[in-house]
């Protein structure tokens, strides 16, 4: 069996996972060594309703980072960014900035390669590793969450997330705005959001005018209803 069909098994196993996760209200993990689904219980302190998480993936991007980041402080969430090593390289002032607003930052790779599973058990560290070296020279934090590319887990991944003392985030979640539907369909989707919750949004890879678009409205909304976000 090829590498790239064990990528594609192993991609397809873990959608499977994500859909049994949702349905499931105590979010703990089907598989003892799998991603992070939900915000873990207690996030929110003591005897607190859980949050949900907001996580954004691909960037930074000069264009689509700093709007993002206005949004989410004109609703005050707070959210994860799954950085791109190469990415951040070339824009270590976004990071920065990523941080000094109080938003954390996670490794998504150094450059997002699909899919992800198939590569060597040395590239895969090695992607996971040049993503946390580029985050901690140019601010001084080191990423402690790790998310795959495309989710493309398998036990090599997740192996090497852990041996970089990494904990592995999926998503509950999902608008797939990385498509650029409608933006009415993203904000219907992130709407859907309920306690512990982990959502899925990008700042990076392609033009994401629409995801911004349908943050603004739909944080609004949560927000005005209630809910409460948290940084994972």
């Amino acid at each position: 069996m090829s590498d790239h069909v064990r990528a594609h098994i192993a991609r397809a196993a873990w959608s499977l996972v994500r859909r049994a996760e949702s349905w499931r209200t105590g979010r703990r993990p089907l598989l003892a060594h799998g991603p992070l689904f939900g915000v873990p219980a207690g996030a929110g302190g003591p005897g607190a309703l859980r949050p949900v998480a907001l996580t954004v993936d691909d960037g930074p991007d000069p264009r689509w980072t700093p709007r993002l980041l206005d949004v989410l402080d004109a609703h005050g969430v707070r959210a994860t960014f799954f950085v791109v090593g190469e990415r951040a390289g070339r824009h270590p002032d976004l990071l920065r900035r990523v941080l000094a607003a109080g938003h954390t930052i996670g490794n998504h790779t150094y450059s997002h390669p699909q899919p992800f599973a198939a590569l060597s058990p040395a590239l895969i560290q090695e992607e996971i590793r040049r993503t946390q070296r580029v985050v901690f020279d140019e601010t001084g934090f080191t990423p402690a969450l790790f998310r795959a590319p495309a989710g493309g887990w398998s036990r090599t991944v997740l192996g090497a997330a852990r041996d970089q003392g990494l904990v592995s985030v999926d998503w509950s979640v999902d608008p797939k705005d990385w498509r650029s539907p409608p933006t009415a369909r993203i904000v219907r989707t992130v709407l859907s959001a309920r306690r512990g919750d982990i959502v899925l949004c990008h700042d990076g890879g392609g033009d994401r005018s629409r995801t911004v678009a349908a943050l603004d409205t739909a944080l609004g909304r949560l927000r005005r209803g209630g809910t409460v976000f948290t940084v994972l």
